[in-house]
């Protein structure tokens, strides 16, 4: 979007055509490669790469001579720095960064790793296929990375039990002792065993109180709750461009009281893609309305010329502006009292959600997670951050305020 090259074609003195990504392993999965098959924006935006509107005289000029008509040019959503900000945040971590206007779904920055030089696809295509799908450099973790969502997933666990207790959700009292337990279910511990005392459903979500939605889990209506988050694309197709998986919710009426249990926390057997995650905080951001990503701005023509803008579109709305409001107010109390505590003295008014989600049967092996917007009281940007094996829970919203730092010149 800031008039860097992310691809171009250079043609030697001898006519020999080759394909160079400037900026390498930096936009590797979201710019894509165009030989042994196509990924990407090259996937994307093939059709239109290859298509001329040159002057119609010109064209008949060139064909006369033999030579190429020039392409349109794509110009994308993409950042530049908030790219650079945010590959070199995600360092030496396996995992992905997406970032996206909430009020547009104009995707500002993309980052997956590990991750792969697009000049190098010709001699090395052939190695990155053979790794397994754990190490693999070629999967787009951002969209085909499939996670548990850890407390992030607090977020609809919260809009499901506002839902069902319309009148009085803001009464809510909890006394948390460290863990709950729940009859015909299971235990459910805090983080480290904390014990949080008495809760609102706010501070529950600031702390990230499991006992409090191991609790609340136990109590919703099943199928009710899975109403909401088909309606949040869970199971279904997301109007994404990219090449992606679906996200999974199986809690249901025939589901146990320990199922449902894990599942309010993030935990059992939901899995989530970040770009999936990204959308739904986006969604709180935006007032209650999913926007569609998207990462094509508009197509010139080679003298600059606009020959198609692409615009936001609204997917639905999916929730209240109430409802949005009092997700966003517990998500502002994340950073100011609870788990957020990376961003609570910057200069500008986050609002997040912090995730850590077991992956094996070894607590100490977790994903960190992070999703949030800021300002809170005005959205511009919104941001999904999840760590492969993160070293701690907390990882994740460390690399989302550097994206956010550099965004708001902090």
């Amino acid at each position: 979007a800031d008039g860097h090259i992310l691809a171009e074609t250079i043609t030697d003195t001898d006519g020999t055509e080759t394909r160079y990504y400037p900026y390498a392993n930096m936009f590797a999965h979201v710019v894509g490669f165009s030989t042994n098959g196509k990924s990407g924006l090259e996937s994307i935006a093939n059709f239109n790469l290859l298509r001329s509107h040159t002057m119609t005289l010109e064209k008949v000029v060139n064909e006369l001579q033999g030579e190429k008509n020039i392409g349109d040019n794509v110009v994308t959503t993409l950042n530049y720095d908030l790219q650079d900000t945010a590959y070199e945040a995600l360092g030496k971590y396996d995992g992905a960064i997406v970032v996206m206007e909430p009020s547009t779904g104009k995707i500002l920055a993309m980052v997956s790793k590990p991750d792969f030089n697009p000049n190098l696809v010709d001699e090395d295509y052939d190695e990155w296929i053979s790794y397994d799908s754990s190490e693999s450099v070629l999967l787009n973790r951002a969209t085909q990375g499939l996670y548990a969502p850890g407390s992030t997933f607090k977020i609809l666990t919260t809009l499901e039990y506002m839902r069902e207790n319309k009148d009085y959700y803001d009464d809510f009292s909890y006394v948390c002792d460290g863990s709950d337990t729940e009859e015909g279910g299971t235990t459910i511990p805090c983080a480290d065993g904390k014990v949080h005392k008495t809760e609102t459903l706010v501070k529950a979500f600031a702390n990230s109180c499991n006992s409090a939605f191991s609790y609340i889990g136990a109590h919703l209506n099943t199928g009710s709750f899975r109403e909401l988050c088909n309606s949040f694309l869970f199971n279904k197709s997301i109007p994404v461009s990219f090449e992606y998986n679906k996200s999974s919710f199986t809690l249901d009426n025939t589901s146990s009281v320990s199922e449902a249990q894990e599942t309010a926390i993030g935990q059992g057997k939901t899995m989530m893609s970040p770009m999936h995650n990204l959308m739904i905080a986006s969604t709180v951001a935006n007032d209650g309305k999913m926007m569609t990503p998207y990462v094509v701005d508009y197509i010139e023509d080679a003298y600059g010329r606009v020959v198609k803008k692409y615009k936001p579109s609204v997917i639905a709305g999916l929730m209240s502006s109430e409802e949005a409001a009092y997700l966003t107010g517990c998500m502002e109390e994340v950073i100011d009292s609870g788990t957020g505590s990376s961003m609570r003295w910057s200069s500008y008014n986050a609002a997040g959600k912090t995730g850590s989600a077991q992956y094996d049967d070894s607590s100490d092996n977790i994903h960190s997670w992070f999703v949030g917007f800021a300002p809170a009281d005005s959205p511009s940007i919104a941001i999904s951050v999840v760590l492969e094996g993160g070293y701690s829970g907390s990882g994740a919203q460390y690399v989302a305020k550097a994206v956010f730092d550099a965004y708001f010149n902090e």
